[in-house]
């Protein structure tokens, strides 16, 4: 009994060596510095681009002048839902981050399905840069990042068929500055970031790829470690977005407020650390903050219509810190989404740090 509470000591004693030098909770992957022989920390606080093919093709479903629609926020809801607040140690990670976001239902804005026979899917490839300073402002880490994300949707008719979609480059992501703080049982991070309009965009279109509009939009990330040795932690991201008006409309999409947040826990696979499993609850929530304003918007509708999407899953991360290589996906359902559309997200990861 005795060699048993020993051996379970000295494991826990070492995954509280690993998360101290560096968390492998990891939201892209987990990796050695095998000079340092630590783990590195790897989460980055990147969003992707779902509205826009969103809007371009489901925009038929829920009002005549689809331009017109606004459906859901920029940022990919779910992208950073675990370790939300861990920042890499300096150097280079490449990310590539495949989401498939399908939708059968629309909501009307007291949550009612409206009568509406038809699906929505909107699958997106997004190639994630993230580079990690040696240099430190304030005590914490500095990091920049951009996300470049390519997606492909369609929308069909259970009466009609195929209906409309479209492909190709999407609106971009920015993150030119990152604070990343490092505590005895928490990490923090604190970014500004922005959407550039790089994707297809003409209003009334049917394949557009873009939104049409800039969004500017503060981030924070933080995550707690609820055990001694750090296995067991609760991580939580937000996300403000600031849009712009639309080009060609004038239209001002209103504000959003997105919050991802999960419960983890990490279970070394191998006694010498080599491969790391993480697993847990996970979600996510959009909420609409400010009318939208604009030529042809009734403000009275716009006031009663804002969307509100919330979502519920589970996530899995595979890390091969001596590789320097991970894994991981996600599975997300979502449920009493009020003016806007429902369904379900899932989200596959790899990543490799330089």
């Amino acid at each position: 009994m005795r060699m048993k509470n020993r051996g379970k000591l000295r494991s826990e004693r070492r995954l509280l060596k690993t998360r101290d030098r560096g968390s492998p909770l990891i939201n892209i992957g987990g990796v050695r510095d095998e000079k340092k022989g630590n783990l590195m920390r790897e989460n980055i606080s990147l969003g992707s681009i779902i509205s826009a093919g969103l809007l371009a093709v489901f925009c038929a479903f829920v009002a005549p002048e689809q331009v017109k629609a606004q459906v859901r926020g920029v940022y990919t809801p779910g992208f950073n839902a675990t370790n939300s607040g861990v920042m890499p140690e300096p150097g280079l990670t490449y990310a590539n981050t495949f989401m498939d976001y399908s939708f059968n239902q629309v909501k009307g804005p007291n949550g009612e399905r409206l009568n509406v026979n038809g699906t929505a899917s909107v699958f997106v490839d997004a190639n994630v840069f993230l580079y990690v300073s040696k240099k430190k402002i304030l005590g914490a880490n500095y990091a920049l990042g951009a996300g470049l994300p390519v997606s492909n949707s369609a929308i069909e008719s259970v009466t009609l068929g195929a209906l409309a979609g479209g492909g190709g480059f999407s609106d971009s992501f920015y993150q030119p500055i990152t604070l990343g703080w490092h505590f005895k049982r928490a990490d923090i991070q604190a970014a500004y970031a922005f959407f550039a309009p790089t994707g297809r965009f003409t209003p009334g279109a049917t394949n557009n790829t873009g939104t049409g509009h800039w969004t500017n939009a503060p981030t924070a990330g933080e995550t707690i470690y609820l055990t001694k040795n750090k296995g067991t932690a609760f991580s939580a991201y937000q996300m403000y977005e600031f849009h712009t008006n639309q080009k060609g409309t004038s239209l001002h999409p209103g504000q959003t407020f997105d919050l991802d947040y999960s419960l983890t826990q990490i279970l070394p696979l191998q006694k010498d650390m080599h491969t790391l499993l993480q697993v847990g609850l996970i979600g996510y929530g959009q909420y609409q903050t400010t009318d939208k304003t604009g030529p042809g918007v009734n403000p009275t509708v716009a006031a009663n219509t804002h969307y509100r999407v919330n979502a519920l899953g589970a996530a899995a991360n595979i890390i091969l810190p001596v590789r320097k290589v991970s894994l991981g996906f996600k599975y997300l359902k979502e449920f009493s989404n009020k003016s806007t559309v429902q369904g379900y997200s899932i989200q596959i990861t790899g990543a490799i740090t330089f």
